[in-house]
């Protein structure tokens, strides 16, 4: 999640209560932050009257005083970016701000890492077709062997997982050790990954 952070105008307190009139925006977005942070969302909150070190080293805030004075407070910063300025934003338009802010995060999820998922998968179905396809495939992203036989241990781990719990319950309920009719293949982290060679 993102970080929300908010640079206030001077004044007492962050809620607004305490002054000689009560701005009912204040106590609202107080109330909006709390909810954002059970959420969540992480959120600082800084006074230009009781925090002004983190207004002059913050390089984003102290150019928008610069240009435009007290005026442009509250700021509202999202990952350091100034997403709004001069007002407190209702609890929906943070929500869309900070949305907005995941979806311009750069996602992980390359083609590579879309080969090693299908390498995965074609382990825990049993595809030999399919582990073909895509160990080439991922060959051809240049895709390391030593990774993609990390997918297929992960794999077969995840895979094996189910089978070990049922033979555990069998032999609850059977009351005694009982040895499989055929022998157990060893753990896929000790399976060599001579097929991933080459």
């Amino acid at each position: 999640m993102p970080e929300l952070s908010v640079f206030d105008p001077p004044m007492c307190c962050s809620t607004g209560v305490c002054g000689p009139s009560v701005d009912p925006a204040l106590p609202r977005f107080a109330a909006d932050l709390d909810w954002l942070q059970t959420q969540g969302v992480t959120v600082e909150r800084f006074s230009l009257s009781q925090q002004p070190q983190a207004f002059a080293e913050n390089q984003a805030v102290r150019a928008a005083l610069t240009e435009e004075g007290n005026g442009c407070l509250p700021l509202i910063l999202i990952d350091g970016r100034i997403v709004s300025r001069g007002k407190y934003p209702p609890r929906d338009e943070l929500v869309r701000l900070i949305g907005a802010a995941i979806s311009d995060s750069p996602s992980i999820y390359t083609p590579a890492v879309a080969e090693l998922v299908a390498i995965g998968a074609s382990i825990a179905a049993n595809c030999e077709r399919c582990f073909k396809f895509h160990f080439a495939e991922a060959k051809k992203l240049g895709v390391s062997c030593a990774d993609m036989a990390r997918a297929a241990r992960t794999a077969q781990k995840v895979k094996d997982a189910p089978a070990e719990v049922i033979w555990e319950m069998a032999n609850r309920f059977l009351g005694c050790a009982v040895e499989p009719a055929t022998p157990r293949a060893a753990p896929a982290d000790r399976q060599p990954a001579a097929h991933l060679a080459g």
